[in-house]
């Protein structure tokens, strides 16, 4: 009579919290209903996923961790939260359940010459190291990590690459050119720095130093040029982790909201996760020896 209930409420388990076939580990967390003991024994897991919105259907579906490293502390993130809701909602429509995890970031541009640029490189590692805690801690089923400023390109990609986890990178975009209103041409964060030499050496006066500082960074979006950020996206990309297209371009209007083609790229990245999952390509199958030859190929080709 026992092995018969058990034998029916696993029947009853499978038929009502039938798993999505792109659930693969997160069962881990929320409990396998071909699995009656493991089913019983996450009642408390499920318990608290319940507090925080989940309904019966929801435990039959993907978790996706969707990586953010949001703050407002600078222009390369602070639209982050936007692209990060868009990605959320994306996930939901497609039959998925998004888990935010969010990391620290640091400034290079605003910390250089200060104590705090003592934390940028280290931050790497540490960005690094919250993504797989995340990750790993609630069994996520894949990830899709948003990158911007110089650390987080390759802090969110790095955990991707060592778990061998089903994922996909997408950039914030670069800022759009500065202009002055007194002079043609474009301004950049590089202006910055070239009117800051310029001022020491005497070739121009405090007022033109600080018209050059209002002007050159009209909104968000990461230093203009070919710096870090911008040339580690354009890599993620050469390697196959971010869409064609998507390492480049701007992340706002002239108004300084989000570009409609980077919310586009939200829904794109999303897709393609999907078809990911559904095609079971893991990082280290894209992550190939011929794909970082081929990268350290371009690398020379745009040096030289």
């Amino acid at each position: 009579a026992h092995d018969l209930a058990t034998v029916l409420m696993a029947e009853h388990l499978a038929k009502r919290f039938k798993p999505s076939a792109l659930k693969t580990r997160s069962h881990e967390i929320t409990g396998n209903p071909f699995d009656d003991q493991e089913w019983v024994q996450k009642a408390g897991s499920r318990c608290q996923l319940r507090a925080i919105g989940f309904k019966d259907e929801d435990f039959t579906k993907p978790i996706i961790t969707v990586v953010c490293p949001y703050s407002n502390a600078l222009p390369c993130n602070n639209k982050f939260r936007n692209l990060g809701d868009i990605i959320v909602k994306e996930i939901e429509n497609k039959g998925g359940i998004a888990f935010l995890c969010y990391t620290p970031v640091v400034s290079d541009a605003e910390t250089m010459g200060s104590p705090g640029m003592r934390y940028s490189l280290i931050s790497r590692d540490w960005i690094a190291d919250c993504v797989e805690i995340m990750h790993e801690a609630y069994a996520a089923d894949a990830i899709v990590s948003l990158s911007g400023c110089d650390k987080t390109v390759p802090g969110v990609l790095m955990p991707i690459a060592r778990l061998d986890a089903i994922g996909a990178c997408l950039y914030g975009g670069t800022h759009l050119p500065g202009h002055r209103e007194d002079k043609d041409g474009t301004l950049d964060g590089r202006s910055v720095m070239e009117a800051i030499g310029k001022y020491g050496a005497g070739l121009i006066d405090i007022e033109e130093l600080h018209t050059v500082e209002r002007c050159a960074m009209p909104g968000s979006g990461t230093c203009g040029g070919m710096y870090t950020a911008n040339t580690m996206s354009c890599a993620v990309e050469a390697l196959g982790m971010a869409l064609p297209g998507t390492g480049t371009g701007p992340a706002v209007d002239k108004l300084n909201k989000v570009t409609a083609t980077r919310e586009e790229y939200c829904e794109k990245v999303v897709e393609a996760l999907f078809n990911l999952m559904e095609a079971k390509i893991s990082a280290r199958q894209i992550l190939t020896r011929k794909a970082t030859q081929l990268l350290h190929h371009g690398m020379l080709t745009y040096a030289s």
